[in-house]
């Protein structure tokens, strides 16, 4: 009897430890995520604030590479 109390004992304390961890684990996730949904919630209000200033027919910054363009590097030097 004791035998088997003490096996059990020895799982439930292993169980208890996996937990433990995976807590930890799902905690820093959860933290990462908070972080990165900040970031984006940042970065969707100053897309809102630039098309509340920009008049709606105001072409693109020059600097900007939208859709159809692309980046082409001149030529290197070797």
């Amino acid at each position: 009897m004791r035998q088997q109390v003490e096996h059990r004992l020895h799982e439930l304390k292993a169980e208890w430890a996996s937990g433990q961890q995976m807590l930890a684990e799902l905690e820093a996730q959860q933290t990462n995520l908070r972080n990165t949904l900040l970031r984006i919630s940042g970065a969707i209000q100053v897309l809102e604030e630039l098309l509340a200033q920009a008049p709606e027919d105001a072409p693109p910054p020059v600097s900007c590479i939208g859709a159809g363009q692309s980046f082409q590097a001149g030529p290197t030097a070797s």
